[in-house]
């Protein structure tokens, strides 16, 4: 795990930054979700990390301190028919836009976790590589959107259980995929996704 000290506060300092991440990218069912953060100057939290190097329980326990300490923080999401629409990079846009557009202060430049991004308006923004494990809004972002998607996908498990949602949330495991080939697609999932067997799936 990196050190808290290993990540920085803010890309350009003395102007509105938000640190902006997504979960769910890579998943066969589910929302994308995205979330956007503005931390304040001075903002300290020794264990905030990239989302993918804490527990469950560690991220779930930051998540109220990050919500209480923020000046600023929203979650965006597109649903698996978007994703299937416009495609799913296209879509994780389309989430941080929405993340973005329901901050309640505007933030003045953008720091993207990844390579890509879609321009937000006029606002100026940069692509950090792994930048969820660099910069402590994106890492701040990362948990949120991570815990938030988790919350949904448990949710929808109530109503299909046979995907096994709440422990896969939504991942090609062996146990999703057996189920896809028994049950079919639900509403919930991404047509445009393919799984790893060759094999008509119903729907």
């Amino acid at each position: 795990m990196s050190k808290k000290n290993e990540l920085l506060p803010f890309m350009k300092a003395g102007i509105i930054e938000a640190g902006c991440d997504e979960a769910g990218r890579g998943c066969l069912a589910g929302a994308v979700f995205a979330a956007s953060v503005i931390l304040p100057a001075g903002f300290k939290c020794p264990t905030l990390n990239d989302s993918k190097q804490l527990t469950e329980k560690q991220r779930y326990a930051l998540r109220p301190f990050i919500e209480e300490h923020a000046i600023a923080w929203a979650i965006g999401m597109a649903s698996p028919q978007e994703i299937d629409q416009i495609n799913i990079l296209n879509a994780s846009f389309l989430a941080m836009h929405r993340a973005i557009d329901r901050l309640a202060v505007c933030p003045e430049h953008l720091i993207i976790d990844g390579n890509r991004f879609k321009k937000y308006k006029e606002i100026p923004h940069q692509c950090v590589i792994k930048g969820d494990g660099k910069y402590l809004s994106i890492a701040a972002a990362s948990i949120l959107a991570k815990t938030f998607r988790d919350d949904f996908m448990n949710m929808i498990d109530m109503e299909f259980p046979q995907y096994g949602w709440k422990q896969n949330k939504g991942y090609a495991t062996e146990i999703h995929q057996n189920a896809l080939f028994q049950y079919g697609y639900s509403h919930y999932h991404r047509k445009s996704f393919h799984v790893k067997r060759q094999l008509k799936i119903p729907f």
